[in-house]
């Protein structure tokens, strides 16, 4: 598709990431670049994550498409909580740490849009600069009048809640979708804020708003949901096995982010591809041809990993996680960035041995013995013996060998590795 006809709503479709519309006449919005759209995003946390990206990248490509856009931290709303898509209720945040986290939030969601762009707009907004400032009866005045408690019944969010005995749902969680309708509203008189995107947990939200203003302002504004990301076991994408997988560097590293990309299943990668990258069709479909034809070269996966990464945490992030990710592979581990190898290493089992050791060199035979790689002597010098050993990745043919402090990488510790994957990271302090 060229430049020239290009159809950011033919783009979505063809991604799978329209679920629902609330009009017809949306599409024609957001094609002629007349939309001014917004998603809120969630401040429980102080940090996004990967599953957020879908919704951040949906913004970007509106805007791309020449459409304006607003990023909304829920300052306000998060100190509610939203009860969409969750089986209980979360605990509240106080206000210090709710702070936090939205100032956090807020850097990360600038990356990912236009601020600069005249004509096709970008605003970044946090809800407590205005909801803050509602009374209690102002506001079931101005917006809880206007929508029926049998509406908000109707809701799956709500209704599912409703069956469960132990939890139920809270006062406090039922009115969220009044503060997100509120939401909308003041974007619409403030910016003229027409479009409403979220995932499609949210349709309910969504409808509450558009209800609200159809009736309190007597103007039309639409909404488009995205379907929700699943991984193929049914579990939400974006879980690992030590947890979720942030845009926050100091939460996960680069390298963590660039590896679970990469570990994506091949009989993901169509969709992954498609919701997260920006890959033309046929640049995509190459891809996806690749994982089905030659696997084992896993050509989608890094080019989705590099992508990904090098959006999220830019050129130098993306230069860091390849290094890391081939330390492992080098022989030369002097010569690796510490930063990078400590990532690669961050999960490697440990053990410390006394400096002392090193400085009045020690035999390889009695290091390994002492460090937990093996349990005997004889197996140490068996394991040298078969050419198993690697110390820093170079391989022990001696068993002689001594180790001294001038083995140490830049990291203060030594690399033993017994055969191809059984790793041992000796600290000596």
């Amino acid at each position: 598709m060229s430049a020239s006809n290009f159809r950011v709503s033919e783009d979505l479709r063809w991604r799978g990431l329209i679920y629902q519309v609330s009009h017809d006449q949306v599409i024609d919005l957001i094609d002629n670049g007349e939309a001014v759209a917004y998603i809120g995003f969630d401040p429980s946390g102080d940090s996004l994550h990967v599953g957020n990206l879908i919704q951040l990248l949906n913004l970007r490509r509106l805007q791309l498409a020449g459409n304006s856009v607003i990023a909304l931290a829920g300052g306000a709303t998060g100190m509610v909580g939203d009860p969409s898509g969750r089986s209980q209720e979360r605990n509240l945040l106080d206000q210090d740490v709710l702070e936090s986290n939205v100032a956090k939030i807020r850097v990360q969601l600038g990356k990912f849009l236009d601020f600069e762009s005249k004509s096709a707009k970008a605003h970044l907004l946090n809800n407590a600069d205005w909801l803050s400032n509602y009374s209690i009866l102002n506001f079931l005045r101005d917006v809880g009048k206007h929508i029926t408690v049998n509406q908000m019944m109707m809701k799956d969010s709500v209704r599912v809640r409703l069956d469960e005995r132990d939890s139920g749902l809270s006062f406090t969680e039922f009115s969220y979708m009044l503060l997100q309708a509120a939401d909308f509203a003041h974007l619409s008189d403030t910016y003229g804020c027409n479009l409403q995107m979220g995932a499609s947990d949210q349709w309910g939200n969504v409808v509450t708003g558009i209800e609200l203003i159809r009736k309190t302002r007597q103007r039309s504004v639409y909404g488009i949901t995205s379907p929700l990301l699943l991984k193929a076991d049914g579990t939400k994408f974006g879980k690992s096995v030590n947890g979720g997988v942030y845009l926050d560097p100091e939460r996960t590293s680069e390298y963590e982010f660039y590896q679970f990309f990469l570990r994506s299943p091949d009989q993901e990668m169509s969709q992954l591809l498609k919701f997260f990258t920006f890959f033309s069709r046929d640049e995509t479909q190459d891809l996806i041809d690749s994982s089905i034809q030659r696997p084992e070269e896993r050509e989608a996966q890094r080019a989705l990993a590099s992508s990904m990464t090098e959006l999220v945490h830019g050129s130098d992030g993306l230069a860091m996680a390849v290094n890391a990710s081939e330390a492992l592979f080098s022989d030369d581990l002097y010569s690796v960035d510490d930063r990078a190898l400590s990532m690669a290493l961050a999960g490697a089992p440990r053990s410390v041995i006394a400096r002392d050791l090193l400085i009045q060199t020690a035999n390889i035979v009695e290091f390994i013995l002492g460090a937990g790689l093996v349990t005997s002597k004889s197996e140490a010098r068996k394991l040298i013996q078969q050419g198993g050993l690697y110390l820093n990745n170079r391989r022990i043919e001696d068993d002689q060998r001594v180790v001294t402090l001038d083995d140490l990488l830049g990291i203060g510790a030594v690399l033993l590795r017994k055969g191809k994957r059984d790793y041992l990271l000796v600290d000596a302090k």
